[in-house]
């Protein structure tokens, strides 16, 4: 004697899947850290594509791909290669170069995603970036200049000041330690962009005064998004101005 145990007919088990748009809420909620994993994603696959054309990027050798779309000053002002000023915000020198900016990103970004939410995350991400490409070509246009430290400089600087302003000792944490850290290694260590660095730490700065704002403070919620962007803007036209500058005296 064999127990019947039910049946579920085709179209019923259709009709109790939840629709595209239910399962596609459960998945974003599963993702905490969505815009870090993009981010990384995309350095790391441009990475690859460099490592692709000229394997001597590995070592951390300056290639084709780097004097096409790394920070310079030159090119920016007399060729227009507006470009630059983001695309070198994912290009990096050797794989030791890109290990260190993406362990960072990744720690950095399961920490800060979740509570700032992946818009302002976004656009806080974007101010570092182009803060450090506005410091890079302050201090040293002339020189060739790549890498996501200038956008992991400025998400340590919001962590940093956000702890300040929320009443904490952001000494007492891993971020400060952290921040000293990378600091240490960016004043010592030899070729490191120190513009692209602390350009990347005040644009992050300066976005956590209303991005992390404590509470009472009351800040307009439009002035969390507006802030960052703003500070985008005009990390532009620093990057323009100083380029401009650059040309005369690099021709000569």
């Amino acid at each position: 004697m064999q127990a019947s145990v039910g049946s579920h007919c085709l179209d019923c088990a259709k009709a109790a899947r939840p629709n595209v748009k239910t399962r596609a809420v459960f998945w974003n909620a599963r993702q905490p850290a969505l815009v870090t994993t993009i981010i990384i994603a995309i350095n790391v696959l441009a990475f690859g594509a460099t490592v692709l054309a000229d394997g001597n990027a590995i070592t951390g050798q300056a290639t084709e791909a780097h004097v096409k779309y790394a920070l310079f000053g030159p090119a920016i002002g007399y060729l227009n290669e507006y470009y630059r000023i983001v695309t070198s915000g994912f290009m990096h020198f050797g794989i030791i170069h890109i290990g260190f900016n993406m362990y960072l990103l990744y720690m950095l970004g399961q920490m800060l995603e979740p509570a700032l939410g992946r818009v302002k995350f976004t656009l806080v991400y974007s101010a570092g970036l182009l803060g450090g490409s506005a410091g890079a070509l302050l201090l040293s246009p002339n020189s060739l200049s790549a890498g996501a430290s200038g956008a992991v400089f400025g998400l340590m600087a919001l962590a940093f000041v956000g702890y300040y302003l929320n009443g904490m000792n952001p000494m007492n944490t891993s971020i400060g330690s952290l921040l000293l850290l990378n600091l240490f290694i960016t004043f010592v260590v030899s070729n490191v962009s120190i513009g692209g660095h602390l350009g990347g730490a005040v644009a992050g700065s300066l976005c956590a005064f209303t991005v992390m704002a404590p509470r009472h403070k009351q800040v307009p919620t439009w002035a969390t998004y507006a802030a960052p962007i703003a500070i985008c803007a005009i990390a532009v036209v620093v990057c323009i101005v100083a380029a401009n500058n650059s040309v005369p005296a690099y021709l000569g």
